[in-house]
């Protein structure tokens, strides 16, 4: 049976004509949605957060929210518990300490913007303000620290 090469040109331009128009469809896909900005921080916060800095750490909880805030809570085993809460609006800047492998972000305030709480501590319940907020991170690339910053300035700049 004899095929005609008119039938093969026209796959091959159906075919380059399909990868054309994927190709520039790509060209005006939008940019981060909030929901992508805030699972990558929360990604990037969960995966890079150091626990073995303290050695008397038992359990931890660091999150991004959608209404702007870093909350970090630490719990101790003799049952102690820090929380920490910044809103990023009161965020003046970032700063890394460290090198790739260990490190310490420290998120600081314009003021004592960051509310500190203690729990079941021996010198009692406390509640005050801070103007720093040290996290201990590991494996923080410089890309990574750069995309850190970019969703917390995303959040920062959606003036919650």
């Amino acid at each position: 049976m004899i095929k005609s090469v008119l039938s093969k040109n026209k796959e091959i331009a159906i075919i380059f004509s399909v990868m054309l128009a994927s190709a520039v469809s790509l060209c005006f896909v939008t940019g981060m949605t909030d929901l992508d900005w805030l699972n990558w921080g929360n990604k990037c916060l969960s995966q890079s957060f150091d626990p073995s800095a303290d050695v008397k750490i038992k359990k931890w909880e660091l999150t991004l929210t959608d209404d702007s805030f870093i909350r970090l809570r630490k719990i101790y085993q003799n049952g102690k518990q820090e929380y920490f809460s910044l809103h990023l609006q009161k965020l003046e800047d970032m700063d890394y300490l460290g090198n790739v492998n260990v490190g310490t972000l420290q998120l600081r305030a314009k003021a004592d913007d960051i509310i500190v709480q203690t729990y079941n501590d021996k010198k009692g319940n406390v509640d005050s303000m801070a103007n720093v907020l040290t996290i201990p991170v590991k494996n923080m690339k410089p890309e990574r620290l750069d995309s850190l910053r970019a969703a917390l300035n995303y959040f920062k700049a959606k003036n919650l």
